[in-house]
């Protein structure tokens, strides 16, 4: 399991990992409950270039389906194949092997608003 006091967060519930020019992303522990039992995660293409905020995949889950977004601009240079397998990793081990992607940054680097781990559990209420 990750560190989360080392994550940043976004407000769609993403958290990001930053290692050097990559970001690790995935959904929150919140974000995972709130979806429920995770049946099906499509993640895009490695190689893709995407835009933050740009729309990269979905993740299905007996109660809806949920958009995963791009928190950064960059290319995709990872999936986590084994949560395509096996999608309620996610629910499991959301900060852990429940990571979905990796992106190199692009030129724009971070984009503002991403939250860090207290501000993003105020903005839940916790």
């Amino acid at each position: 399991m990750t560190d989360q006091s080392a994550l940043l967060y976004t407000p769609d519930h993403e958290w990001l990992l930053v290692d050097g020019d990559t970001v690790v992303v995935g959904i929150t522990d919140y974000a995972a409950d709130q979806l429920g039992d995770i049946v099906y995660v499509d993640l895009p293409a490695i190689g893709r270039s995407v835009d933050a905020a740009e729309q990269i995949g979905e993740i299905e889950s007996t109660k809806s389906v949920g958009e995963l977004f791009a928190p950064v601009s960059g290319e995709i240079v990872a999936v986590n194949d084994a949560v395509s397998d096996t999608p309620d990793t996610v629910n499991h081990d959301a900060f852990g092997d429940g990571w979905l992607v990796k992106i190199r940054l692009g030129d724009a680097g971070l984009p503002d608003g991403l939250l860090d781990e207290a501000s993003y559990r105020a903005g839940l209420g916790a």
